[in-house]
This record gives structure tokens, C-alpha cells and sequence, in this order.
């Protein structure tokens, strides 16, 4: 009976040891998920100036755009954001800049500037590069969440005081763009 009841509890120590590991990996992976992010907001954060101060010149209706985009970029970059709201700053940043480049279309001599053709393939560029983060990043918060979030993985993670994550969004003009679009045929 005393070695039933000590091998139960081995074995519950055992699983507890695995789900708590199974966790803290899962957590680190999102970890490293975000800093490969970090490394192309950088590069984006370093455009964003450059694209400003190009566009400024030709449009004159759309500063309130290029100073939300320059406050967005600040806000990302301040040191006491928490990284659920730089999240948050990042899906709106993403949006923002979506936005300018749809202003851009209204500019035909802005569109015609070879710095702007330029910065603009730059920007495409990094953000293909950020899609592709994006994509690491929300596979690993969705196993970390999906692992805080199933029992009995949830009672140990609710005492390692672990919270669900944020993922990063397709901005939804993008999202629409790729919905609208037909399907590839491989046949």
C-alpha cells in the first residue's frame, strides 16, 4: 500500500516536473520568437524617419498620419513599454503605415521620386522579412497559450502566474487584400 501511494506521488511529481519544463520552454520560445521581431521593427523603426521626412515634403493633408506614425514609432520605442503593449503599438503602427502608402497613390509626383521608390522597396522588404517573424512568433504564443490554457497544464501555469500573450495581426486592409484574391490553382 506504501509503495502504491509513493509511486503515485513520483509519478504526479514526475508529470508536474514535465508540464512545468513543457512551459517554461514553450515561454522562452516566445521569447526568442519576439526578439527575431525586434530585429525588423529596428530596421523598420530606422525607415520610418527617412519615409517621413520624404513624404512631408509632397503631402500637405496627411500630417496628422506622418505625426501619429512618428508618435507610434516613439511610443515602440520607449524603454518602460510592457510587450503586451508594444504588441498592441506594433498592430497600430502596422495599420498606420498601411495607411500612408494608400495615401501615397494620391501623390503622383511623390510615387514618381526615386529616394521614395527606394524607401518604399526598403520598407516592403522589412516587412516581408517582419510577416515571416510575425508568422514564428504567433505559432509560438499560440502552443504557449494553448499550453496555459489546458488542464492540468493551466493549474501549474496559473501558479507560475503565466498569462496569455498577444498575438501580432495582419493589418486588415492586407488580410482583405489576400482574401480578395483568388485562389492559386496547382493542377
Amino acid at each position: 500500500m506504501v509503495w502504491a501511494i509513493t509511486a503515485a506521488v513520483i509519478i504526479l511529481l514526475f508529470t508536474a516536473l514535465l508540464i512545468f519544463n513543457s512551459l517554461i520552454r514553450r515561454k522562452n520560445d516566445v521569447e526568442n520568437a519576439f526578439a527575431s521581431i525586434d530585429v525588423m521593427l529596428r530596421k523598420r523603426y530606422d525607415l520610418i524617419p527617412k519615409i517621413v521626412e520624404t513624404v512631408k515634403a509632397y503631402m500637405n493633408y496627411e500630417r496628422e498620419l506622418l505625426m501619429e506614425i512618428t508618435g507610434l514609432r516613439i511610443k515602440a520605442l520607449s524603454q518602460g513599454i510592457s510587450a503586451e503593449d508594444r504588441v498592441a503599438v506594433e498592430n497600430m503602427l502596422g495599420r498606420r503605415l498601411t495607411d500612408l502608402l494608400v495615401a501615397v497613390e494620391n501623390y503622383p509626383e511623390l510615387k514618381a521620386s526615386a529616394n521614395f521608390l527606394h524607401l518604399q522597396g526598403t520598407l516592403n522588404e522589412v516587412e516581408e522579412q517582419l510577416a515571416a517573424s510575425r508568422r514564428a512568433f504567433n505559432a509560438a504564443v499560440t502552443a504557449y497559450n494553448n499550453s496555459i490554457g489546458v488542464f492540468p497544464s493551466s493549474l501549474i501555469a496559473s501558479m507560475m502566474s503565466y498569462k496569455r500573450r498577444t498575438l501580432f495581426e495582419l493589418p486588415t486592409e492586407i488580410r482583405q487584400e489576400i482574401s480578395s484574391k483568388p485562389p492559386v490553382n496547382l493542377v
